[in-house]
């Protein structure tokens, strides 16, 4: 089953708003991100700061690897190969998608762990 033309504009609406979230959540990341090692006094909170920006760091490649799947999915609306699964190539259930609308795998093989 193929998806409406309908269904993927709202796939795409879904895909963009939750690009928004992702660059807001990156620009917040990078703000807070720009004051570390201004004002260390002691060796625990340069212990501290740099596990701080060992977390920060974590979460900025997370958010950019979600990014990066989310353009991927946008591509694929463009190309009309939106919603199939990357590792048995069947349809990705509608259901999935308005859920996690950048997935890249069916529920079976995200069960079974395949990719």
């Amino acid at each position: 089953m193929n998806f409406s033309e309908t269904q993927l504009e709202h796939f795409a609406t879904l895909l963009h708003e939750e690009k928004d979230k992702v660059d807001e959540e990156l620009s917040q990341v990078k703000a807070s991100s720009s004051d570390f090692g201004n004002d260390i006094d002691g060796f625990d909170e340069e212990a501290d700061e740099f596990e701080e920006i060992g977390n920060t760091l974590s979460v900025k490649e997370a958010l950019q690897e979600r990014r990066n799947r989310i353009e991927k999915a946008l591509q694929k609306i463009k190309e009309r190969k939106y919603g199939v699964c990357e590792s048995c190539g069947k349809q990705i259930e509608e259901k999935l998608l308005l859920i996690d609308p950048e997935s890249e795998l069916c529920k079976e093989c995200k069960i079974s762990g395949k990719i």
